[in-house]
């Protein structure tokens, strides 16, 4: 595929799940996988942030103070718990739709969110103490400069949270076979030779100067639905930090 060397926006990536920005918030919509998933990040997103700054589970705002950047935010369906827990909160994606429908949500909820319709590599807002990258780095043209422009986003000291679907059979079988084919997902939003292994990615970080702290699998439980595990054969979320300077 040829790309943009100085973007990794695939524009028809972006044209794709634009087109889901009407039904983003609508738990039984074309998104409805995305609402299945995000109490189970959003948990390890909160975890992660209390054993990074040693803040309590009790506290509801463990971000007062600090900036967070949601990098390819849909609709803000992360940013916006994000900015609950105190952060001045910037939410970036490609498609301008996603952020036309991010706005109006956060409007209607009484939250002051900066949305903005750019790709990583052309961000200029300066470092931020926290970075979240959810399900997409598989949609990107160049992996390796997209974890470039997150290193750059991510102040010293900072934490990043990603997560990723594997390329194992499973993630083929259940993302694309079963999930688009019965149309839980919507068609055409995964190429699985797009997909990451955890190793391709930890190289990736290293390249930018970052280091893998934690990765833990995200599986699915039929009696639970998604949950953390060590299984790492669906999906993954990764805990990062940047290198220590020797």
């Amino acid at each position: 595929m040829a790309s943009n060397a100085n973007t990794t926006i695939d524009p028809r990536e972006a044209a794709h799940f634009g087109t889901l920005a009407a039904e983003w918030w609508d738990p039984k919509g074309s998104s409805a996988m995305l609402h299945k998933l995000n109490p189970v990040r959003l948990r390890h997103v909160r975890a992660a942030i209390d054993a990074h700054w040693g803040t309590g589970n009790r506290t509801m705002r463990p971000l007062e103070g600090k900036r967070a950047l949601d990098v390819g935010c849909g609709a803000g369906l992360l940013t916006e718990p994000l900015a609950r827990m105190g952060a001045q909160a910037m939410g970036i994606d490609a498609a301008p739709e996603n952020i036309a429908a991010a706005q109006a949500h956060a409007g209607q909820m009484g939250l002051t969110i900066d949305y903005r319709a750019t790709g990583i590599e052309s961000l200029d807002a300066g470092a931020f103490d926290l970075v979240t990258s959810m399900e997409v780095i598989e949609h990107v043209t160049d992996p390796a400069l997209f974890v470039r422009g997150l290193a750059k986003a991510l102040a010293p000291g900072g934490l990043m949270i990603l997560s990723t679907p594997n390329r194992t059979n499973l993630s083929r079988f259940a993302m694309i076979t079963i999930g688009e084919g019965l149309g839980q997902i919507p068609k055409g939003t995964h190429d699985w030779s797009r997909f990451l292994k955890p190793e391709e990615l930890e190289a990736l970080l290293a390249e930018a100067g970052l280091v893998v702290t934690e990765t833990v699998g995200l599986s699915f439980s039929p009696a639970k639905g998604f949950i953390l595990s060590e299984n790492q054969a669906l999906n993954y979320l990764m805990t990062v930090v940047h290198a220590p300077k020797e």
